[in-house]
């Protein structure tokens, strides 16, 4: 199947169809745009999916500018997630002038699941560990915090609440060196779909270069498998598309996360 064909149908089940991410989040259609609408303010808002042209794009962002003005998008960080496929082509330029502002672009990338490795190959003295309580995710913070240099509590409380309401659909992993998280790395499973998505994969720097990331994929890519998805998906850095190149994934689009807060 080609990359065409697989962007078709990751566009179809992951963002037109896509179901609700978990428990009281529901996901509405409506002026051309496909809005999830998480349970509570910490939870993901956003645009999943659009089908616009230049005569309905800015009344459809001038629609969601004013639901998130509304007492019930008030507080809510709200997220434009937009493909380099998508359409009107200045959609995001459309976008910044209705004061949404960028972040750093992704690469989405997608790979056959049963074509990749599934045999996490790692360091001497460094172990896996799938995480199960509140400590778990207080380690997968501190590791998000020392890798990216940016505050986790926001992630801390969404982890807290998926661990409690999904544990059988986000599944997150540590990297342990003795006592020491090094790396810690989640995959959301979506019921009902081709694709399982992969996410986090942070690495403590001094840990960097040594085959954590790859172990990391390959444990996710085994859990997947058993699990009978097709295939992995990822919204890859700048820095781990190489590494995802390297063992089998390929670049379908690139993604912009557009924010605007309520």
């Amino acid at each position: 199947m080609g990359n065409g064909e697989v962007r078709e149908i990751f566009d179809r089940q992951m963002r037109r169809d896509a179901p609700p991410e978990g428990a009281g989040t529901r996901v509405e259609a409506g002026g051309g745009v496909v809005r999830q609408v998480g349970a509570a303010v910490h939870d993901w808002t956003g645009v999943l999916w659009s089908e616009l042209d230049e005569d309905s794009a800015d009344a459809a962002i001038a629609a969601q500018v004013a639901w998130l003005r509304s007492p019930e998008g008030e507080g809510r960080e709200f997220e434009w997630k937009l493909y380099s496929h998508d359409r009107p082509a200045d959609l995001g330029e459309r976008l910044r002038k209705a004061g949404f502002v960028p972040e750093p672009p992704e690469t989405l990338m997608v790979a056959e699941v049963a074509r990749l490795p599934q045999e996490p190959a790692l360091p001497d003295g460094v172990r896996l560990v799938d995480v199960t309580d509140a400590a778990g995710v207080d380690l997968v913070a501190k590791v998000h915090e020392e890798a990216f240099g940016a505050s986790a509590d926001r992630l801390r409380t969404r982890l807290l609440g998926a661990l409690a309401d999904s544990p059988d659909t986000v599944l997150m992993t540590l990297a342990m060196a003795g006592d020491r998280p090094v790396s810690a790395a989640r995959m959301e499973l979506h019921p009902g779909t081709d694709f399982a998505g992969l996410w986090g994969g942070g690495t403590a720097e001094e840990w960097r270069g040594r085959g954590i990331y790859r172990a990391l994929v390959a444990h996710r890519a085994r859990i997947a498998a058993a699990r009978g998805y097709r295939y992995l998906q990822v919204d890859a850095s700048d820095q781990s598309r190489p590494i995802l190149q390297r063992l089998g994934f390929a670049a379908l689009s690139v993604t912009t996360p557009y924010l605007l807060q309520g």
